[in-house]
């Protein structure tokens, strides 16, 4: 089943875990989002039609990353803009997240692979605000559903 993370009406994340598994396309954003996310499971001899992708300009207000969790497990933990600390999840190989609005932080829990995938170009530290954020002790963890 798919997570999303809330807060207040306003999704923070999309958690896609390493169980789904449905034929198909699966677009799990809405077409307004700046970075999409789709699950696509196909037969063999499925033919994707050959297609180029023109020039569109899409303003992008926000960075938006997609975490692909290859090895380990990661908690990551949710806070709003304000920087106050809501939940956390945990994630494990196979498992990938959506960041989209909010603030996040993370603590490699084993030893992690991951891929991340963001928009570009990339400006350095006005890309983001940094914050101290909570302790160990201080999660709560909310169980991923099956």
């Amino acid at each position: 089943m798919i997570q999303q993370v809330t807060y207040q009406g306003q999704i923070l994340a999309i958690i896609v875990p390493r169980y789904f598994d449905e034929m198909g396309i699966h677009f799990f954003t809405s077409n307004d989002l700046s970075q999409q996310l789709a699950y696509m499971h196909h037969p063999a001899k499925t033919v994707i039609q050959p297609h180029v992708h023109n020039p569109v300009n899409r303003n992008v207000q926000y960075t938006q990353e997609v975490l692909f969790i290859k090895k380990g497990k990661l908690r990551v933990d949710f806070y709003n803009e304000q920087q106050q600390y809501l939940d956390s999840r945990i994630l494990e190989t196979g498992d990938t997240i959506l960041l989209v609005t909010g603030g996040h932080g993370f603590e490699v829990l084993e030893e992690i692979e991951m891929l991340e995938v963001k928009q570009g170009p990339y400006v350095g530290e006005q890309d983001k605000t940094r914050f101290v954020g909570i302790t160990a002790e201080q999660t709560k963890v909310v169980e991923l559903s099956n």
